[in-house]
Order: structure tokens, then sequence, then C-alpha cells
């Protein structure tokens, strides 16, 4: 009978994703495949100094250091009404770098009916927090027989776009039951009223509730009070339906008394680990399951230099884990050991990169990847100083609000910078609906203004098939002109007026160098000698690579060398689908790198053609011998 209850389930909501369409949001941070970390949010007892938030790292997911020493990350006098805070509950953002937090407002010193409140907390960083201390009675009317709030929680309701805080409240001498009510957009109060949200069909109390998404489905987690105490779970296809199916029996693997459920999924797995607080005895539990029903314990395999009470783990990225240790110190005995690349969290594809002159810093505009079918609508651009740290710019140009002529498909950017008069401009060419526009701005991270109509929509002569996409611009040093150059199918070359918003028709030309073309041009000039670079193959085959020739004009024929393979996959190291590039110079230096796109490791070969439009961008250097050819690239993870 729970087999049935549960594929009805699955059928509810699969007719509920096919008759609601959301809009796509701008997506920035990590994913899944990013992840290198956990962070563990906590509290430590019942003594006033030890209830406050505390913050914890792991990299495996089974063995977590402290931060700061143990010490508060936060100051409870600061932030709560009552001078401290337990039951910390932390979320992602769907936005992917927004971070939500939750806490009971309450000292237990003072009572366990003692509190009326929660504190609502922001960040972009997960080390600077607005927050906002909400008094439920006082807030909302009819709370008069309020006795006390508890563990509040967020999560993201598809159904609506919002985030809902979840809590337990007591009324009076009745059960505890668990409410909801929707944040406002600024996560500083509440935009609903309290609802009821779940309470067991028995009537009796539930507390600490914790609800994770899987599969379309929503798992609560909760805790019994006074009948049989113990964690218990129902699901749902709908948060808000009241329609909860209660599955059998306790879900903990202990016959001590127990609080605080959490949930969360070990990162690239399908491993999901419950953990819970042995409060009686002052230690946690953990155990995984795959199908969050049955449950191992696997104590034997945590290892915690702390005490945590009642918290909340999430997964964090490379930077995540570095931004934390950077502001609370690193753990003696904790060594990072992180992949080179991707070097950008996220997907995204078809990078350009550019060094500027005005910033000193280096710069990556890439395809915004991820969307079915190719289906992005907006650019960004990331910063470094270091080639190592990159930081997200955000959107700099949104087809749908800012180009008119074409509203769709945003691929394969290409930028240069220009010196007029005694400043620089930015001259950002990209292909919108197939068709190729361009927009100027003062910064290289914007606000880009469009053309107002593509610069490239029709065919050259003699070429009958292919796209008009994947443009690349190029400044030649010799002569001071700059050249466009796109395609898909073939290659073809003109040179830019001196506004840069408008080419020379009379110079359009055809410079495909053999079959081997099929898109992504990129050109450099090296020691009196001009470099084409291109894609081979499909970006949706894990074959995608790069091949090169070369020319003694930017555009000239190109000379096509017998061994002119400069990147392809690595099965034996997981790499596949390496191509579409872009070259950087250091300044000053004869020092190189290719900047590429691949698919995301290690799932892409899995992923079939959706492969092709979920790819992340990677960095490798670049080598030239004596006699100026290239040199394969030794991709890296």
């Amino acid at each position: 009978m729970k087999k049935n209850k549960i594929s009805i389930l699955v059928t509810l909501f699969l007719i509920h994703a096919t008759c609601g369409v959301f809009a796509q949001a701008y997506r920035s941070g990590p994913t899944d495949k990013d992840f290198a970390g956990y962070l563990f949010a906590y509290f430590k007892g019942n003594a006033v100094a030890d209830e406050a938030v505390c913050f914890a790292i792991s990299t495996d997911g089974y063995t977590y250091r402290a931060l700061n020493e143990n010490q508060p990350i936060l100051d409870s006098k600061v932030i709560s009404k009552t001078g401290g805070v337990r039951d910390s509950h932390i979320l992602r953002g769907e936005d992917g770098k927004t971070f939500y937090m939750v806490l009971t407002d309450m000292t237990s010193s003072k009572g366990w009916d003692s509190n009326r409140g929660l504190i609502l907390l922001k960040s972009e960083d997960l080390v600077h927090w607005s927050h906002q201390a909400i008094d439920i009675q006082q807030r909302f009317k009819g709370q008069e027989a309020l006795k006390r709030v508890w563990a509040p929680q967020t999560i993201y309701d598809p159904s609506v776009g919002k985030y809902m805080v979840y809590w337990s409240m007591q009324h009076g001498n009745g059960p505890d039951i668990i409410y909801y009510a929707y944040a406002n957009k600024e996560f500083t109060d509440f935009e609903t009223e309290p609802k009821v949200l779940f309470l067991p069909k028995n009537g009796k109390s539930c507390i600490d509730g914790d609800i994770i998404a899987k599969n379309g489905l929503f798992y609560l987690f909760y805790k019994t009070e006074g009948h049989g105490n113990g964690i218990k779970l129902a699901i749902t296809d709908l948060l808000t339906s009241g329609k909860w199916i209660e599955q059998p029996g306790y879900k903990q693997q202990t016959n001590d008394a127990v609080e605080g459920s959490s949930v969360f999924k070990l990162n690239q797995s399908d491993q999901y680990i419950l953990m819970y607080d042995v409060y009686g005895k002052g230690k946690y539990q953990f155990c995984t399951s795959e199908d969050l029903d049955r449950f191992k314990v696997i104590d034997h395999q945590i290892d915690m230099d702390f005490h945590p009470r009642h918290g909340t783990i999430i997964p964090i990225s490379r930077q995540e884990l570095l931004d934390l240790t950077s502001k609370w110190g690193k753990p003696k005995d904790m060594e990072f050991a992180f992949r080179k690349n991707p070097v950008l969290d996220g997907f995204y594809a078809d990078p350009d990169v550019l060094y500027s002159n005005k910033t000193k810093k280096y710069y990556i505009y890439p395809t915004s990847d991820g969307f079915d079918g190719w289906g992005g609508y907006y650019f960004k651009t990331f910063s470094s100083s270091d080639l190592n740290q990159w930081k997200d710019e955000g959107v700099i140009l949104d087809l749908k609000k800012d180009v008119a002529w074409g509203p769709r498909n945003a691929w394969a950017p290409t930028i240069t910078e220009k010196k007029v008069k005694n400043d620089y401009k930015y001259y950002y060419y990209f292909t919108a609906a197939q068709k190729i526009g361009v927009a100027v701005a003062d910064l290289p991270t914007g606000p880009f203004k469009d053309s107002r109509k593509p610069l490239i929509d029709f065919k050259p002569e003699g070429v009958n098939g292919g796209q008009e996409i994947d443009p690349a611009v190029f400044n030649d040093p010799k002569s001071g002109k700059s050249y466009l150059y796109w395609g898909n199918g073939y290659l073809a070359v003109a040179e830019l007026n001196k506004d840069m918003v408008s080419i020379k028709k009379n110079t359009v030309k055809v410079l495909t160098p053999d079959k081997t073309f099929r898109e992504g041009a990129y050109v450099v000039y090296r020691k009196g000698r001009y470099y084409f670079f291109w894609s081979e193959d499909d970006t949706r085959s894990e074959n995608y690579r790069v091949r090169y020739g070369t020319a003694t004009s930017p555009d000239g024929a190109i000379t096509v060398p017998a061994n002119n393979l400069v990147l392809q996959k690595d099965p034996a190291k997981g790499i596949y689908g390496t191509g579409h590039n872009s070259i950087l110079q250091i300044p000053g230096k004869d020092e190189w790198y290719i900047v590429y796109h691949r698919f995301n490791y290690p799932k892409g070969i899995d992923m079939g053609d959706a492969a092709g439009f979920n790819r992340e961008v990677c960095m490798d250097r670049l080598y030239f011998d004596d006699q100026g050819h290239v040199l394969p690239v030794v991709p890296t993870l």
C-alpha cells in the first residue's frame, strides 16, 4: 500500500509539473558538481554562552572540524531579543549565491515555554549576515495563547516561487503543531499569516520538522512529542496541500531519545545522511540512506572535534570553503586538496577571455549554460586578479530585456578592449537568435548597450549551410585594424569599421581552413605569425576538440600543419568534450593559457546530448615549441 501511495504522488507531481510553467531565473554559484565540502551550523548547549551559532566544516561529509575554535560566529545578544539562539537551520537559495538562516530566539534558562519568536538571517558570503528578530505573538493577531516557538526551517516552494519558513508552535494546552508562513523578498518579515503545515492524523504533538525535496516529492522528518518520542516521516507532492502520507515506524536507529533531525545529500553521490541529536548522551548519530526510507548507522565513520546540538549541514564550494577559513581560520588538522578545474562554479561554456588594461584584471565572458536545448537568454562575466579565484560580476546583457531583435539563444560571446581618445571602451559581440550583435560599455563589467540591430544576419557569398554564430574579435597589432570572425560549418571574416559596431561588407571573406572546421574560431598573434584555433565535431560529442592553423595575415589563407590537434578528451581522467576555446596571453610575457569548455565532470559523459548544454569552463597552460608549433595541451582536473 505504501508503494502505491508514493506512485500516486509521483503521478500527481508529473501532472503538476507539466501544467505549471515557471520563468527561468538568473543562476549563480556552484552546482552539485562543484561542491567540495560541507558547512555545519549548530549550537553547543543549554548554557546561555552556548546558545549561539557556531560553524564547522568538512571536505568529505564525515570528518568535521569547528571553525573559530568552536566559538560563536555571531553575537546572540545582537541578533536576538532573548539573548540566545538555538536550532540553526541554513539553506542555499535558488539563485545559488544567497544563503538563508533561521534560528529559535530563546534561552532555555528562562524555561521551555518562554519564547515567542524566531530570527531571519540572510547572507551572500556566509560571513556577513543581516538579521531580523520576529516575535510571532506581537507580529500577528490571535496569538494571545501562544506558549512557544521552536526550531524554524526554510525551504523554497516552487509552486509559488517563494521561501517558506516553517516551525512548531504550541497554544495553551494544545499540541505542538508545525506552521508555515512565506517570507518577503528581503527575508526580513513574513508576508502571510502563519498557517498549519502539518499535524499528524492522531492530533498529537510534532516538532523539529525538516523537509528535503527529492524527485518532485517533499519528505518531512519530524519528532513526535509525548507519544512514542522519535523521528517519523511524512511525504507530499505539494507543500501546502495539507495532504501528507504518513509513513509507518520511526527512522532513528537508536532506542535513546532524539531530536533535531536533519537530512543532507552527500556531494556527487546518491547517498543521503540523516543526522539527529541524541541529546541525553550529548552526541549526534549519523545514518545513511539512498531512498530516505531505510537507514543504516555510520557512527564509526564520523569524526568531530566538537559536540553539536540541533544543527544543519549544507554543501559548499571550494571558494566558499576558502572564504570561511579566511575569516575564521583553517582547522589545524584539515587539508584542502582541490581540483584545478573547472575555474568557474556552475554551468558555463564558450568562454572568451580578456585582460583589461583599464582595471588590471582578467575577465571571462561565457555562455550561460545549463538550459535545455541551449535555451539561455543572458550573459555574465567573471573577474579575477590572479587567474585562480573568479568573482561572479553578474548579468551584463539580458536578451529578453535588452535585445529586442534577438530575445533568445544567448551563445558564444567575444569581447575586445579599444582605446578611444584617453579612455577605454569595450565592444562585446554575441550570438542571439542565430544572429550576431554588438553591445558597447565603458567598463568590462558593463552595463552594455546593444546597437539595436544585428551586425551579422547574412551568409557570405558561396555559403549555403551552417549558422551565423560564434563571433571572435581580433585587433591586429601590425596594422591597427580590427576583424570579426564568425561561422558554424564555415569560417568568415570581415574588417570592422573604426566605430567597431559595423563591418566593411566589401571585406567579407570565407577562410574555412579544412573539413575539420566546425565552429568556435579564435585568433591570436605571436612572433610574426597569426594563429587560428577552431573546434571540430559537435559540442554534444565526447570527441569535440580543438585544432589550429597559421596565416601570414589576419584574413589570409590558413595553413594547416600535419599535427594540428591542440586539445582533446582524456578518458583516463574522465575528461570529455573539450572545445570552443579562447587564448590568453599574460601582458608583457610569452606566457599563454587556453580557456575552453568540457562536459561537466564527472557525470557529463553519462548525460547523452544534454552534456552539450551542461558544460563547464576550464583553463590550462598553452605552450609553443621553438619552431612556433602549438604543443598539444594536457587537460587537467
